[in-house]
């Protein structure tokens, strides 16, 4: 155990050993290996963080262009909750009682989001953060935080067309250069469990019938006969009518821009914990089963960006889906459907591949994350072949979910 006083705070991290046994090749090891090297990694993070002397709260993102310092965000970002959260589940794999206060500072730096209502990603980040964190720290003021995060993405329901807009169309912005003018895209099937949690904090329906109203719409207008899904759905906000079925981030319209499918799977298996409605479990499985048979996915089953983009098998892998998809196929293999153990395994053949060398960072390397060989958007030439720290934060929650069947 070392001892560190970083800006005046103490900050007590283990620091575990580098040691043959914990970059053992053994594929039986493999699990107790991913928490070893989370465990360095997020300790090393958090030593940064610590040592920091500025007056702000540094909430680390990816990598800069020169591949080695770490970039950080603030909280209206869209990615602000997930360090905070990776903190929670770190500290839930472990045990290690000095990661609660870090992770209730992480946290708490970013409670100004709540108020956020430019865009729909408030899910991500405050049920990312304070929806974990609250498991752990008894406080009101962390159900006040995600019932005020729910009225804001309320704000941004579009009800006759029944949905929640994701993006605005401002004068001069990407989106408003496509000639959307409600765009709605699949991601935004995450920020649901937001809506849910509220519902149960706070006993009004409403925020669950935004859901469920957002879900059941996007099931009929995402998604295509062989399962999968658009990315880019852009509505008339008024009526409902569909105007446009493009792509954001994926290579073309028409094609599987690999992230989206995965947003798919996660966001509709979520969906049926919380409704118990059928068509939704259903959802998940075929959009699994279009990813899992699709010619293109790797033997290591790590994705390519885009399943049909034109230079496989030459293109850059995104170990953020892989970390999504495993996570989401625990869940679904606990619900009842057929052969549900061949979900739990592709899963464990995920995290096999995921924990391996190929995409598991050494210590101190990667920007201080976890996993290499993420993709965040080629169109725009945006983090290509980087750590991002969703993909940190999916690969925590599936370790955690793995642990959770292992120990039933």
């Amino acid at each position: 155990m070392k001892t560190f006083i970083l800006g005046g705070t103490l900050a007590t991290l283990i620091l575990a050993g580098c040691s043959a046994a914990e970059n053992s090749s053994d594929s039986a090891a493999w699990y107790d290996s991913a928490i070893s090297n989370a465990k360095n990694q997020m300790a090393l993070q958090c030593q940064a963080i610590e040592a920091d002397t500025s007056s702000r709260v540094l909430n680390p993102v990816t990598t800069k262009r020169n591949r080695f310092s770490t970039a950080y965000c603030g909280y209206a970002d869209w990615r602000s909750g997930f360090f905070p959260g990776s903190m929670w589940y770190l500290y839930e794999l472990t045990g290690d009682t000095t990661l609660v206060p870090l992770a209730q500072k992480y946290t708490e730096a970013i409670a100004e989001a709540r108020h956020l209502t430019s865009h729909h990603d408030i899910g991500f980040i405050i049920n990312c953060s304070y929806g974990n964190g609250r498991r752990f720290i008894n406080k009101e003021q962390y159900d006040s935080v995600l019932v005020t995060a729910a009225n804001s993405l309320c704000t941004r329901f579009r009800p006759g067309a029944g949905i929640i807009q994701s993006w605005n169309t401002s004068p001069g912005s990407w989106q408003a250069s496509r000639g959307w003018t409600c765009p709605v895209i699949i991601d935004n099937m995450m920020n649901l469990e937001l809506l849910f949690e509220a519902t149960k904090i706070s006993g009004d329906s409403t925020y669950y019938n935004v859901a469920v109203s957002h879900a059941d719409t996007t099931l009929k207008e995402h998604f295509r006969k062989d399962g999968s899904c658009y990315h880019v759905i852009d509505y008339n906000p008024e009526n409902g009518e569909v105007m446009h079925r493009m792509t954001g981030q994926g290579y073309a319209d028409e094609s599987a821009w690999s992230r989206g499918q995965a947003w798919a799977i996660y966001g509709y298996t979520m969906c049926y914990r919380e409704t118990g409605l059928q068509r939704y479990l259903d959802q998940a499985v075929k959009t699994f089963n279009y990813m899992r048979n699709h010619p293109n996915m790797p033997a290591d089953k790590v994705p390519y960006w885009d399943m049909d983009a034109p230079d496989v098998p030459n293109e850059p892998r995104d170990a953020s889906t892989a970390s999504i998809i495993a996570s989401a196929l625990y869940e679904l293999s606990s619900y009842p459907v057929d052969s549900a153990d061949t979900y739990r395994q592709y899963a464990d053949d995920i995290m096999a591949s995921l924990a391996s060398d190929e995409y598991t960072a050494k210590p101190g390397e990667n920007g201080r994350f976890i996993l290499k060989h993420s993709t965040g958007s080629i169109p725009h030439n945006s983090e290509v072949d980087v750590p991002l720290n969703y993909a940190d934060y999916y690969y925590l929650e599936a370790l955690k979910r793995k642990r959770d069947l292992d120990n039933k």
